[in-house]
């Protein structure tokens, strides 16, 4: 595979639903990181960039709504409300402040997974690709669905961060992306001051995409600016 396991942080302060969530999710591919607390959910949010949240609305030390309006802040991830709180206006709160999804316990996992799986096609969604979750431009082909790159039907190997960068290029394909963007979205709102990074990853991009790293014909700089991914 060309990434890592797809990254769901699951914040939840009931052991045992973490431990089935953990053990299901797992089976299925799925890496698990969890808090059980807002806080700290919102912490590790912002150090491990997911690819998906799982949030408990009831939490210890502040209502998963702040939680989301926090993320919200920063990141248009995908979140999943899993809570006990069945009305409609819990569902409407949590959705009006920017959850994906809203899923009440008791819940079985087949659906969850149905869920996760939506929730993640839209998030890689781009009008560049086709219906199956694959963009092409070039010799350049990434399924964003398997997560697999390819450069003249040979795959390549990427790494998470570097994955992240190019897969943010490509749901914002023709678009010029400010260092500082890239930064928030590929790294989180702590690396701010690390306005090296996206310059040494998009180094790294193009030594493993470019016929010619030296004059790339996917990844172009905007001078002074930031990237973008030429379509």
């Amino acid at each position: 595979m060309t990434n890592t396991n797809p990254v769901i942080i699951v914040i939840e302060d009931d052991p045992a639903i973490r431990l089935f969530l953990r053990t299901g999710l797992g089976a299925h591919g799925f890496k698990i990181f969890e808090a059980d607390k807002g806080r700290q959910g919102i912490i590790e949010a912002g150090v491990r960039k997911p690819d998906l949240i799982i949030l408990d609305l009831g939490l210890p030390d502040m209502d998963g709504v702040e939680v989301i309006k926090s993320i919200r802040e920063w990141s248009a991830m995908p979140i999943i409300i899993l809570s006990a709180r069945s009305s409609e206006q819990h569902k409407i709160d949590a959705l009006d402040a920017g959850a994906d999804d809203y899923l009440t316990k008791p819940f079985g996992l087949g659906e969850l997974l149905a869920r996760i799986r939506v929730a993640l096609r839209h998030s890689v969604s781009c009008p560049a690709q086709d219906a199956d979750g694959v963009f092409n431009t070039g010799e350049l082909k990434v399924d964003l669905l398997k997560r697999q790159v390819f450069v003249a039907d040979k795959e390549i190997h990427l790494t998470p961060i570097q994955y992240r960068l190019l897969s943010l290029l490509i749901v914002n394909a023709g678009k010029v992306l400010t260092h500082q963007y890239i930064l928030k979205e590929v790294w989180g709102p702590s690396y701010k001051d690390n306005s090296h990074y996206p310059r040494i990853y998009m180094s790294q991009l193009r030594q493993k995409l470019e016929a010619d790293p030296t004059q790339p014909q996917y990844l172009l700089t905007e001078s002074g600016v930031g990237y973008r991914l030429k379509v």
